[in-house]
């Protein structure tokens, strides 16, 4: 065929683009015109060209007859099975006049020049918010339309956005695509992997502005705020407990329910929560990651590092409001309002002693059972209690 004969001949009055058949220069003024003629008789669409909606009845049908020989993934469209090429080659043909950056799709590039000439040409009626893509602002107006339209075809949750309902599937399936190349362990989410990893990077870009704690995730912040201004919003329908976060409320009505989704594969212990089980897991391996920088002790949980400190600090936040007596643990205030209550709930079933502590009623006991676990390394002298063996322990030193 002569070159002549495939030469542009047709050519648009109003933006000078060409085409080479006069069926192509129709179908195109519709772009200026705004004329649809072409409707579906399912949803009542409107499109320019009969093309356009051969193609947009696969999304009724679910046809999708152009596969990619890369991946498998399938399209109704070729053009769409063309763009989708470009991930795999990287290929960015588009590319910003002002700083250089390149795009996949023409649609990417008329977005980010937005944010160059900071046009936001989006604007919400209602609360004056501007976007500078049209899908942002329609996710935005549910905000206030309350509109939920990506239901769960399981549990019939229901979302306003479509990566949500993605996300949420994802609780029925059990599928975690995001794993983390420290420790393998995998995520539902992107943002979880994101929130991981700074247990490993020791990151915490989250403050609070109150006391200056920090947070690897900004909802351990949120929930962190409610300590201060003693939100609980909460609460637990069966015993009336309230709580400051809705995950907590989680872990709280496995007491009612008794679940115990989390089991040992070493002993077959079975605890309510994801984080018991790590905790558990460390009695089998002695593992204990927290150490002291002042002694080099070192501890199971995090907890335990934080009263230890208190013995280098001499910190003792909690006080008896009855002799004003300061303690480094609840635990030990706790018995120690037993003096002035009188409470002793450790009574001997040999003699009828009573007692407010129960390491008191263990050093007791050994005295009906005649126990001596503590044994003397040089001489093999054995003792009942602790004190006495290192009193008895001075005895071999002065021999020296």
């Amino acid at each position: 065929m002569p070159k002549d004969k495939l030469k542009k001949t047709y050519s648009c009055d109003l933006c000078g683009s060409s085409f080479s058949h006069a069926l192509s220069l129709e179908i195109h003024l519709r772009t200026h015109t705004g004329e649809k003629p072409y409707s579906c008789e399912i949803c009542g669409c409107s499109f320019s060209g009969k093309s356009y909606i051969k193609i947009h009845m696969r999304t009724h049908t679910g046809e999708k007859p152009y596969s990619c020989e890369v991946c498998g993934a399938a399209f109704s469209s070729k053009s769409y099975l063309k763009f989708h090429m470009r991930v795999h080659t990287g290929e960015k043909p588009f590319t910003c006049e002002v700083c250089g950056s390149t795009f996949s799709f023409k649609c990417n590039l008329t977005i980010h020049m937005r944010t160059h000439t900071h046009e936001k040409t989006y604007s919400c009626e209602v609360c004056g918010a501007c976007f500078l893509i049209k899908s942002a602002f329609n996710v935005h107006m549910r905000t206030h339309t309350g509109e939920k339209p990506f239901a769960c075809e399981i549990c019939g949750t229901a979302y306003s956005v479509k990566s949500n309902l993605t996300c949420h599937m994802r609780t029925h399936t059990g599928e975690k695509p995001y794993s983390c190349e420290v420790c393998d362990w995998k995520f539902s989410r992107k943002s979880y992997l994101r929130n991981h990893m700074r247990t490993h990077s020791g990151e915490r870009p989250y403050s609070c502005e109150v006391c200056g704690s920090s947070f690897a995730a900004k909802f351990n912040l949120k929930t962190h705020m409610q300590t201060h201004n003693g939100e609980k919003p909460c609460w637990c329908e069966v015993c009336g407990a309230a709580f400051s976060g809705k995950s907590n409320l989680k872990f709280h009505m496995r007491t009612h329910t008794g679940e115990k989704r989390f089991s040992c594969q070493v002993c077959g212990l079975s605890l309510s929560e994801n984080s018991s089980l790590k905790k558990h897991m460390r009695t089998h391996t002695g593992e204990k990651p927290f150490n002291c920088e002042m002694c080099s002790s070192s501890f199971a949980e995090k907890y335990h590092l934080k009263i230890h400190m208190r013995t280098h600090t001499g910190e003792k936040p909690y006080s008896c409001v009855v002799c004003k007596s300061a303690f480094s643990q609840t635990s030990t205030l706790k018995t120690h309002m037993k003096i002035h209550s009188g409470e002793k709930p450790h009574s001997c079933e040999v003699c009828g002693s009573a007692f407010s502590r129960l390491s008191t009623y263990k050093i007791h006991m050994r005295t009906h059972t005649g126990e001596k676990p503590f044994i003397c390394e040089v001489c093999s002298s054995a003792f009942s209690q602790r004190s006495s063996l290192q009193k008895h322990m001075g005895k071999h030193s002065k021999v020296k």
